[in-house]
């Protein structure tokens, strides 16, 4: 499988990996990411009008592959997936977005997938209140898959009740324990869930935003600034309602110029490339899973478990 391009943004002070090697720091990479989406944007914008809304017929995807040709490939490589780095036991996925973004909902969709059958993990924001919460996924009779999501709450500055953006650096560098409920007005700085030495296991290894296709414009660039060199993707939640022709057919979702200007329109706000943002259908009230919304859910799910496996690998080099 073809590997993407990875944005990752290193903040303050020399990059280590510029002074180790003498190649491009990342911080440097992540600043031209973000110019090349801006160019991209434009270059998209000038191209409306002369694309046909869904492409079914061309029998081609705007994203270059088709999701469903490598779902057996993407559960297969799931299911063995270890952390070559002895000292990981579970590769660690931090998902923010806005409430009703789809956080709680996508990682029920990735659990749905790998156990084939509708299941109900994690519970919705309005319950859990914007807590840390960590989730494995059960591997029968094995235990539980290499790989885990931490859910927090996103930042939803027009209105004040997001998460502190200290506490998100601090989650990212594992400070934060399982259970911390999150307080816009003051960042966590002590206290029973407060982790003063934690370990590479702790942390975060991959950043994942989550948000709908009705939501973009509420989107911002703080968690990116924040996440010191953490390997960053996003997914598009909720295309089915942005799509009639994709809502009549899931695995049209890469086929479809609705969908692709919310790709772009997403990569400009976030300041990342098309190719590290996922768009995903989640379950919602199906009572079995389909081979088409599972298809779309594995290749995000893959990519996020290869680039944390790159950035563990980066740590030891």
């Amino acid at each position: 499988m073809a590997r993407l391009g990875v944005f990752r943004l290193e903040v303050g002070g020399e990059d280590p990996e510029r002074v180790r090697t003498g190649r491009q720091s990342w911080r440097e990479s992540g600043q031209q990411d973000r110019r090349d989406a801006r160019a991209e944007f434009t270059i998209w914008q000038g191209m409306k009008g002369r694309v046909p809304t869904v492409l079914e017929n061309s029998g081609k995807s705007w994203k270059k592959s088709d999701p469903g040709k490598n779902s057996e490939e993407n559960l297969s490589f799931l299911k063995s997936y270890q952390p070559r780095n002895t000292d990981i036991k579970h590769l660690r996925i931090l998902v923010h977005g806005p409430v009703g973004s789809g956080k709680s909902s996508f990682i029920n969709s990735v659990n749905n997938v790998l156990q084939n059958r509708i299941t109900c993990r994690a519970p919705a924001d309005a319950v859990t209140g914007g807590s840390y919460t960590t989730y494995k996924i059960s591997k029968d009779p094995e235990g539980s898959y290499s790989f885990m999501f931490s859910d927090t709450m996103g930042f939803e500055k027009p209105d004040g009740r997001g998460v502190h953006v200290e506490d998100i650096k601090l989650a990212l560098k594992g400070h934060v324990k399982d259970g911390y409920k999150f307080k816009p007005e003051e960042p966590l700085t002590e206290g029973d869930f407060y982790n003063p030495s934690p370990t590479l296991d702790d942390r975060v290894h991959v950043l994942v935003s989550v948000v709908p296709a009705y939501m973009i414009s509420l989107m911002n660039n703080e968690a990116f600034c924040a996440s010191t060199g953490i390997p960053q993707l996003a997914i598009i939640t909720n295309i089915d309602r942005e799509c009639p022709k994709v809502r009549g057919n899931i695995k049209y979702a890469y086929w479809s110029k609705v969908l692709m200007e919310w790709v772009e329109k997403c990569s400009f706000l976030l300041g990342m490339p098309p190719n590290c943002i996922f768009l995903v259908k989640n379950y919602h009230s199906e009572t079995k899973t389909s081979d088409d919304i599972d298809a779309l859910i594995l290749v995000a799910l893959r990519e996020m478990v290869s680039v944390g496996e790159d950035f563990l690998n980066d740590l030891q080099g």
